[in-house]
């Protein structure tokens, strides 16, 4: 098993998670390193919760399907649940966003491309079309009058 962990610094925000849903499914993008040789993938793979594929010679099914291509091994990853909300904190901790269950291989490297989405953190306001890609984000909340922030983003892949 592995994790995606996120550490931030909120200001104004909480519940910090990607838009993850059956009509707008999230992929989570990673270099990809096969765990029986070593080789890393040369480009980035994406993954989504809501697409599966067949496993050859199983009846199983895997969100990841990967065969490399140095020593021919087929690897699978799944994600296990739905994504969890990073909430606010000082100092930043370290959180879990989503748990990966890895055969055969290991994500290496992160990007987050997509949108992910926050709450207000003293008032009800919600946040959509936020991108991390750039480490950062930066927006107004009218209710409080404030600006608010998602800053010093760094993601770690971890054993879970």
């Amino acid at each position: 098993m592995l994790a995606l962990t996120l550490t931030a610094d909120l200001t104004g925000v909480t519940d910090v998670l990607p838009l993850d849903t059956a009509d707008q499914p999230y992929f989570y993008t990673f270099k990809v390193q096969c765990t029986s040789c070593r080789e890393t993938h040369p480009n980035w793979v994406s993954i989504s919760r809501f697409e599966s594929t067949e496993i050859s010679g199983s009846k199983g099914e895997a969100n990841f399907v990967w065969r490399c291509k140095a020593c021919k091994r087929e690897s699978t990853a799944s994600i296990k649940d739905a994504p969890k909300a990073y909430t606010h904190a000082s100092p930043p901790t370290r959180q879990t966003i989503i748990e990966f269950d890895c055969r055969g291989l290991e994500f290496t490297e992160f990007q987050a491309n997509g949108e992910w989405m926050a709450k207000g953190l003293e008032t009800p306001t919600k946040f959509g079309a936020i991108d991390l890609a750039e480490g950062e984000w930066y927006d107004f909340d009218e209710k409080s009058s404030e600006e608010v922030s998602i800053k010093d983003v760094k993601w770690e892949i971890r054993r879970a």
